[in-house]
């Protein structure tokens, strides 16, 4: 048992073992988690308690925001985005014509790395980038204004978000199932279609096509939900990491299920790799086939995940309706608290993705540095090398998983707090709302144990 440990922590410091999958944890945590798992669950305990104790109005005045300077409706993002716009068709043509090293073309280094790591995690934390970020508005805006036409087709509103989710589930898909999705040439054709595809989407219906069907943009306005900085009253006002939620109206349904697939996908990309998965699966996990082999079984595992969690979250809130003697209807409640689970999606997404950052990001430099791949040194750093070392050393194994769990701990009580603000605003009073929200704090607090053993739980893939 001991020499099989061994062995993979050898192979999970290794960085060839990050070309199989977009990113990996990196490493298996030998640490004697049970002290941070049990301190994790206690602290998101503690605050379910705390909130049955202390005056209804405290949650709800945790997210009160400070507003700030006036913003003026100058239209920078449209230029920013065509900026985007030319970045990404710059790394789609490397991804076809550059080196076929992950590690080196910057197409896989920008989508994996860049953007579904760095700029996922910046959009949850910090604030709306994307009105600046996204690839297509620039354009899409800069067309109108050459041709003076609106968009042909009116958005079938009988679709709502069913297109963004299946763009997303698909998304999932590739990312957790695909035998290569860092391969550069089937990435370029992969991102290149995608982009194409949403340009004519946008072109034919309009605006409503970015915000209801394109899934990247509906991901990423959910998690704008979250960040510190947000527009209050025609200013830029900050507050605690979710306030933006308790000030918008409710999602609708599509949306709401939406968010829920944020999790549960998240959720399972940690779970697939684990030794657990494959041990269901009866693979060996020191022996692994190859993704190849897990395709068909990922995405039932996918499918099973998302289901799964919609169901136990709809129980939970069926139930606290009932206890709390409600019984408003169960969609409407659905759509009120679905919003509280994007901080558990954020702190999920990344604390997984810390190590893996933590490793391509020196590539992303090392890429930044020679973007052409003629050995040139722009950034002035001499000889570069990616280091692991950090790996190696309890110190910093430990520092690094603590902050894994941190994002973990932290997303949960947030997302308690959200929930039971919400609760008294919807039930009126604070005893009422601790009892309807009694059943989510136990699933969250379930879910608080699953994602902490879930960071420390040996990987195989």
């Amino acid at each position: 048992m001991i020499q099989r440990c061994l062995l993979a922590v050898i192979l999970g410091v290794l960085p060839g073992v990050l070309w199989a999958h977009a990113s990996e944890q990196g490493f298996v945590l030998l640490l004697p988690t049970e002290v941070y798992i049990t301190a994790g669950v206690t602290t998101v305990a503690l605050t379910v308690v705390l909130l049955a104790i202390l005056p209804a109005w405290v949650a709800a005045r945790l997210f009160a925001p400070f507003g700030g300077l006036l913003l003026r409706g100058v239209p920078l993002w449209h230029v920013t985005s065509l900026l985007s716009t030319v970045l990404l068709a710059f790394v789609v043509w490397r991804g076809v014509v550059g080196p076929h090293d992950p590690l080196t073309n910057p197409l896989p280094l920008f989508v994996w790395t860049v953007f579904w790591i760095g700029l996922v995690s910046l959009q949850g934390l910090l604030g709306n980038h994307w009105r600046w970020t996204n690839p297509w508005t620039g354009l899409v805006t800069l067309l109108g204004w050459a041709t003076g036409r609106r968009a042909p087709i009116r958005y079938p509103r009988v679709l709502g978000y069913g297109p963004g989710i299946v763009g997303f589930l698909g998304f999932a898909g590739f990312l957790m199932a695909d035998p290569a999705p860092t391969d550069p040439e089937r990435l370029a054709i992969v991102v290149g279609g995608y982009w194409y595809l949403t340009l004519m989407g946008v072109t034919l219906f309009g605006p409503r096509w970015m915000v209801r069907a394109e899934a990247i943009t509906i991901l990423m306005r959910a998690y704008g939900r979250m960040g510190l900085l947000g527009r209050m009253r025609g200013r830029l006002a900050i507050g605690l990491w979710g306030w933006q939620i308790l000030t918008r109206s409710r999602p609708g349904l599509g949306l709401a299920v939406f968010i829920l697939l944020m999790l549960g996908s998240g959720s399972f990309d940690g779970v697939n790799e684990t030794f657990w998965w494959l041990g269901v699966l009866g693979i060996n996990p020191l022996e692994f086939p190859g993704r190849s082999v897990v395709i068909t079984q990922n995405l039932v595992g996918l499918g099973v995940a998302n289901a799964a969690l919609i169901a136990a979250f709809s129980a939970c809130l069926w139930l606290g309706e009932r206890v709390a003697g409600t019984r408003r209807p169960l969609g409407e409640v659905f759509c009120l608290y679905a919003p509280t689970i994007l901080p558990i999606a954020l702190g999920y997404h990344v604390a997984h993705y810390l190590t893996a950052f933590l490793v391509e990001g020196q590539y992303v430099i090392k890429g930044l540095t020679d973007p052409m791949g003629t050995g040139a040194d722009l950034l002035n750093l001499g000889t570069f090398y990616v280091t692991t070392g950090f790996f190696h050393t309890p110190d910093t194994v430990r520092l690094i998983f603590l902050a894994q769990a941190g994002a973990v701990v932290v997303g949960h009580v947030i997302a308690i707090l959200l929930a039971h603000a919400l609760a008294v605003r919807g039930h009126g009073d604070n005893w009422r709302a601790v009892l309807g929200q009694a059943p989510l704090a136990l699933f969250m607090i379930a879910y608080t144990v699953f994602g902490l053993w879930l960071l420390a739980s040996p990987r195989g893939i």
